[in-house]
């Protein structure tokens, strides 16, 4: 579908948000550390956190030379704090395997911590301009909905990346541009629960705006509640453990005010099988 991207490519030229990691000489390290805060967290909470770790660890041999609880720290309040532990471990990778350069190669980004097919393709192509299909949960939906003519998209598979691949233009800053329009449609347009089809650059290509905006069966995975669940437990015990680092705390201490005990424990125990705790005795402490 070329009109596609003749269509998607100049209207996101024209509209694009300004944000650090779309702007000129931005760097693959930079790229790489915003894929990671970025993976299910909102654009506003990440450039702040960005900015700062970025200050502290402008290199991924910055990074490694820290210990894992300074990632944890510095991880604050943006959730899934598996993901600084994995952002860590990734750079002790970089500064080992590649002289400290986030390569370049899909493999070799695929081959680092934490690294999937998303992350992966968006360093090599928005940072190093390469020709790669990249696929997040906007462009999923986009096709979804202008391709097949779907409200939503189904679960993620392989073929998306095919899927994306079809709509790519053959020129290189055109590829990557279509990319990122294509995500961007999805963020700020193209929504979920609220499209602003009056508004779309291609409403008058899209098979789901044809056919009158149909419901179709929404088989996506639901996210649990956050409030009351083990994954709020977590984080209270790594709040409290930042705040008392690097002085280690007594593990009976640790939020022993929660409410279900047992769900206190079973969060101790997890963050300690994801490395993201240490126990030392009847002490607990962020990973040195």
């Amino acid at each position: 579908m070329p009109a596609l991207a003749d269509t998607l490519v100049p209207w996101f030229r024209a509209h694009a948000r300004d944000l650090p990691w779309r702007r000129p000489g931005y760097g693959a390290w930079g790229t790489l550390v915003s894929e990671f805060m970025l993976q299910q967290t909102p654009v506003a909470r990440v450039i702040p956190h960005l900015e700062a770790w970025l200050a502290r660890w402008p290199t991924p041999a910055a990074l490694a030379a820290d210990p894992p609880a300074e990632a944890v720290r510095q991880w604050a309040n943006l959730g899934y704090p598996r993901r600084a532990l994995w952002l860590h471990r990734a750079a002790v990778e970089i500064r080992d395997r590649h002289a400290g350069v986030v390569p370049r190669d899909v493999d070799a980004l695929l081959a680092l911590t934490g690294i999937g097919d998303y992350t992966a393709r968006a360093v090599a192509v928005f940072a190093y301009g390469d020709h790669h299909p990249v696929v997040d949960t906007n462009t999923r939906r986009v096709i979804a909905r202008v391709v097949d003519g779907h409200a939503q998209p189904g679960a993620p598979h392989r073929r998306d990346l095919a899927a994306m691949a079809a709509l790519l233009p053959d020129d290189v800053a055109d590829a990557a541009a279509m990319n990122a329009a294509t995500m961007e449609l999805g963020q700020v347009i193209c929504t979920a629960r609220a499209p602003r089809c009056d508004e779309c650059p291609v409403r008058v290509a899209c098979a789901w705006f044809a056919a009158g905006r149909p419901a179709t069966e929404d088989t996506r995975r639901r996210q649990a509640r956050y409030e009351g669940s083990d994954r709020q437990a977590r984080g209270a015990v790594l709040r409290q453990l930042r705040a008392s680092d690097p002085a280690p705390a007594l593990q009976d201490a640790v939020i022993a005010e929660w409410p279900d005990r047992a769900q206190r424990d079973r969060a101790i125990l997890s963050l300690l099988s994801d490395g993201l705790i240490e126990a030392d005795g009847e002490t607990l402490r962020l990973p040195r």
